[in-house]
This record gives C-alpha cells, structure tokens and sequence, in this order.
C-alpha cells in the first residue's frame, strides 16, 4: 500500500512540476544549446530498480572530449554554466521525466552508471531494493562531500525505514541543502570520484540483477 501511495505521489508531484517549471526548463535548454551546443541533454544508462538498466535524463553540464563525452577531466569539461548548473541542481529538472515513466522516484538512493554494477558487496546492491530517486538520505547528510561507504550506509538505512513521512523529511531538508549548496563537489573534485568497489571476481551479482537499457 504504501508503495502504491509512493508511486501516486511521484507521478503527482513530478507532473505538477514539469508544468510549473516549464519555462525555466525551456530558458535552461536555450542557454545549454548557445553555449554548449547539442545535445541539450545529458543521458546515461543507470540502474535502476531491482538492477534494471534505465537511462537517466540531465540537462548537459560538460562539453565533450575529443573522442566523446567519457575522454576528458571532468574539470576541465565542466563550463560555466554547467557549473551553475549543478550548483542549483537545475541539471537534475529533466530527471523528473525518469520520475513520470517510473524508471525513478523522487526520494531513494541516487542511481549510479551501470559499469558500477559488479563493484558492490551484496549488502551494498541493497539500494536496488528501491527505485532509485531524485533525492535521498545520502544527498540530505553530506551529498559527494561523503564517502562512498557512508553513501551506502544512507542509502541501506533508506531502503531500511523508507516510509512516506521520512520521504517529506527528506524532501524538505533537499530545498534547504539546494538553497544553501552543500556538498556539490567531493574534496579535491569538481564532482565525486568514481567508485571502485572490488575485484569483479570477488562480487557475485546478486540474482535479481537485470540488464538491457532502455
């Protein structure tokens, strides 16, 4: 049931807030193709629920490298703009439409790229549980300005005691640390290093692991 009344909730809101931010989504996509160029928008395969593959919707930050988007630092592909921004977390708005096709939630563990899928412990692949969210106990307690082992302990305690009032806490705590731009950058980073895991050898996948982007 309460899943059920999680999912009405995403679809609700994530509509009424295409809507509302219509222009601001329009004026954000101008901007991104005069500076940038195209594509507007950033996509990345990601899993998703249960380890499904999605793939997720940004508004573009970097600008490419010479042999495609994954060749060059990030701090030197990072402009401006894309700068700003993530700053504001004005890159996440066209990941509201990953909300509307269910592919995300508005609150639950940030998704991750897919390359990361053999690099968890079986505890860790725990976050799938749950469809991954726009926000989560992670971004409310330190966002990449934590570790990769305390991102996962959030995200563990997430799919632990979820429920919808520690969503609209969550929820609210998001507005203040969006306002106040904490935790945007790990130290020494323009975003957040990548996560290692261990050994592939050393990671059994669990079973309920899917593949195949959408």
């Amino acid at each position: 049931m309460n899943d059920a009344i999680k999912r009405a909730v995403d679809l609700t809101v994530a509509l009424i807030a295409l809507l509302v931010a219509a222009p601001v989504l329009a004026a954000v996509a101008v901007a991104v193709l005069l500076t940038m160029g195209r594509p507007v928008l950033f996509r990345q395969a990601r899993i998703g629920l249960h380890g499904r593959e999605f793939t997720i919707l940004k508004f573009r930050s970097m600008a490419p490298g010479a042999g495609g988007f994954s060749t060059a630092d990030d701090a030197l592909r990072l402009t401006p703009l894309g700068r700003w921004l993530r700053d504001t977390s004005l890159d996440e708005l066209p990941s509201l439409w990953n909300v509307v096709r269910g592919d995300m939630s508005l609150v639950g563990p940030r998704p991750l790229p897919t390359s990361y899928r053999f690099r968890y412990t079986p505890e860790q692949f725990r976050r799938h549980e749950v469809r991954p969210g726009l926000t989560g106990l992670a971004q409310v307690n330190g966002r990449n300005a934590l570790g990769w082992d305390e991102k996962f302990a959030h995200d563990i305690r997430y799919v632990d005691h979820r429920g919808l009032l520690l969503d609209l806490r969550i929820l609210a705590r998001t507005a203040v640390a969006v306002l106040r731009r904490q935790g945007i950058s790990a130290p020494g980073s323009v975003t957040a290093p990548e996560f290692r895991g261990r050994a592939a050898a050393e990671q059994p996948v669990p079973a309920t692991a899917g593949s195949g982007a959408r």
